[in-house]
């Protein structure tokens, strides 16, 4: 029987979701936990990969097992894991549904904030910039789901499959104060380091060190940026996986802090 398991987690303390050898992911927690009440191994599978330090405000993975528990197993998984990884909802699937490969849309959210504030620095990426051009900054993301091959903005992409992404949707928030940005993007898939490069050459863009015409040759030419300089880690969340079968709502749309601030008013750009 197959589960689908609906959590978040705050990446701060872990290697990405996947499993390392040399370092801790949010996975080898889970499948520990899993491991200890079930009282066998086993092997879940997510709906992705993050990165160091990203976190995800609604995440997926299935678990197979030969018979239904007969406990309260979100009770308990809860009470096992760390502050930092939460189990929201536990699915019974029928049939074999697969927690990656049928995701239609995954949906990201970049937040950032242009003053230093420590209540924010491990949920908002820092970036200490004056006088932003944001209307700069919004040309270049209308040009984004105009084009599909991400190759030049993508970190490893002789190692890819496929540079070819679909993106729905991208743009960018502000808030009351004009302190805050929030950049957000939907794509059916995405390259490695992906929308952090993006983020860091929009900023270029609004600094004025990086033209439109220049950001859009990325999109266009088979010659990508000299030096690919991703965005800081913690500001970014998987906020919203899709399945043809299965569309959620997030639990929370991002921390706490964050969520008090959207509160306040965030509005497009």
């Amino acid at each position: 029987m197959r589960y689908f398991f609906h959590i978040g987690y705050n990446g701060g303390n872990y290697r990405g979701w996947q499993r390392h050898p040399y370092s801790l992911g949010v996975q080898e927690v889970l499948e520990d936990a899993l491991r200890k009440i079930l009282k066998a191994p086993v092997a879940i599978t997510g709906c992705g990969r993050t990165d160091a330090g990203v976190h995800a405000s609604q995440f997926f993975f299935h678990l197979d097992v030969a018979q239904p528990w007969e406990f309260d197993m979100l009770f308990r998984l809860n009470k096992v894991l760390p502050p930092d990884i939460a189990v929201f909802d536990i699915i019974p699937m029928e049939g074999l549904p697969h927690a990656r490969f049928d995701a239609i849309q995954r949906s990201y959210d970049y937040f950032i904030h242009t003053y230093k504030n420590p209540f924010l620095s491990n949920v908002s990426s820092l970036y200490l910039v004056k006088n932003l051009n944001l209307d700069a900054m919004k040309a270049a993301t209308a040009l984004l789901p105009l084009y599909t091959d991400y190759k030049n903005l993508c970190l490893t992409p002789a190692e890819q499959d496929s540079t070819i992404c679909y993106i729905s949707s991208a743009h960018w928030l502000g808030d009351k104060t004009g302190d805050r940005l929030r950049f957000q993007i939907s794509a059916n898939r995405y390259l490695s380091r992906m929308i952090r490069i993006i983020v860091g050459q929009l900023l270029k863009v609004g600094m004025g060190t990086l033209s439109i015409h220049e950001f859009e040759s990325y999109l266009t030419t088979e010659k990508g940026p000299k030096h690919l300089t991703p965005a800081h880690p913690q500001g970014l969340y998987l906020s919203k996986v899709t399945y043809p079968y299965l569309n959620l709502a997030p639990r929370f749309t991002s921390s706490a802090i964050l969520q008090n601030q959207e509160e306040r008013g965030w509005h497009l750009l």
